[in-house]
């Protein structure tokens, strides 16, 4: 199937269940790499991620591993729908004049993308990053943390408005998103659920420019003609490809965009006044290596994401739903 006779709402469905498939599988990996990254030298809690994972189960819990899932969940649908369905719109309007697509409007396809999604994945991923780094936080302080399968919660301190002050946390208690949201609101407006803005961007326009022009490559490779699309499993094995090789690229980026969304801070933890100040600092005390923290974490949760995203188009479920129901219509 060409995806370029895939329509618009076609595609936003593929882009919203295949991250919604992708979180569900990868989600405790992704929590890994946020505790990974958030370590600093000397007060390491995990030594690897399979200890993060092993230790997260023993003290939280299996459903501990899904920390801020639902976060993620409720908006990972939005967030890959606008990448894919604005990266296709581009792609399309860039190559209107019939001579195909250079490697340079690819990227800059692939640009805009990344910049559209951003209206989505920084709250996001503020949000994410405070659930996630709970545990790491009450581990350190060697306080038990209180977890409930029904409900996916962080023990965790509500931000006030001297968060990121680098105090630190003495009484934790049980908070959810919505919590950390309406707090972060009521003291600092919408741009405190857009902390760390600067280094979202920093992180995704740079992502969607090396993988979807790595992508169309691949893929383009298994075809077995022009016009037939590539086999199944190539597809699949393109978006894996192209999405850990973009997620290790960009990886420093998501370092320091973790480190400045972390509201709060463990015992002899540094704030950053920006992205400038945190990757000074990260330099200075930990070294380059630092910047890799969570790379491998990271290629394990994007590859299978963006693998999944293809199998979805290649499939054509998004088709499939909008044929079978009431909403056909909106195909047209």
């Amino acid at each position: 199937m060409s995806q370029q006779q895939i329509s618009l709402p076609a595609k936003l469905i593929n882009g919203g269940i295949a991250g919604i498939v992708g979180v569900t599988c990868v989600f405790p990996i992704d929590l890994a790499k946020t505790r990974l990254q958030n370590q600093r030298p000397g007060q390491q809690v995990y030594k690897s991620m399979m200890d993060c994972l092993v230790k997260t189960v023993r003290s939280e819990g299996y459903f501990g591993m899904y920390r801020g899932a639902a976060v993620n969940l409720t908006l990972v649908t939005p967030e890959k729908a606008i990448k894919l369905a604005a990266n296709d719109l581009l792609r399309h309007h860039l190559s209107k004049d019939g001579k195909g697509l250079t490697v340079f409007k690819e990227m800059l396809a692939g640009c805009g993308a990344g910049m559209c999604q951003v209206v989505v994945t920084t709250p996001m991923e503020m949000l994410k990053i405070q659930l996630q780094d709970a545990g790491r936080l009450a581990a350190q302080q060697q306080k038990p943390v209180m977890m409930s399968s029904a409900k996916l919660v962080a023990t965790n301190t509500v931000p006030s408005r001297s968060f990121n002050s680098g105090a630190v946390v003495s009484a934790p208690r049980a908070v959810s998103a919505t919590q950390i949201a309406k707090e972060l609101l009521l003291t600092q407006g919408i741009q405190g659920l857009y902390k760390g803005l600067g280094a979202t961007l920093m992180r995704d326009v740079p992502f969607s420019i090396v993988y979807f022009p790595l992508f169309a490559n691949l893929n383009h490779l298994g075809k077995p003609s022009p016009e037939e699309s590539s086999p199944f499993y190539w597809a699949f094995l393109s978006g894996c490809v192209a999405g850990s090789t973009a997620a290790v690229v960009v990886n420093p980026c998501d370092v320091v965009k973790t480190r400045l969304q972390s509201l709060n801070k463990g015992a002899s933890e540094e704030t950053y006044n920006g992205v400038v100040d945190c990757v000074s600092k990260i330099l200075r005390k930990e070294g380059p290596s630092a910047f890799l923290k969570g790379a491998g974490c990271r290629a394990l949760v994007i590859a299978p994401l963006f693998g999944i995203a293809q199998v979805m188009y290649f499939v054509g479920v998004g088709e499939y739903i909008l044929d079978n129901s009431p909403l056909n219509f909106l195909a047209a």
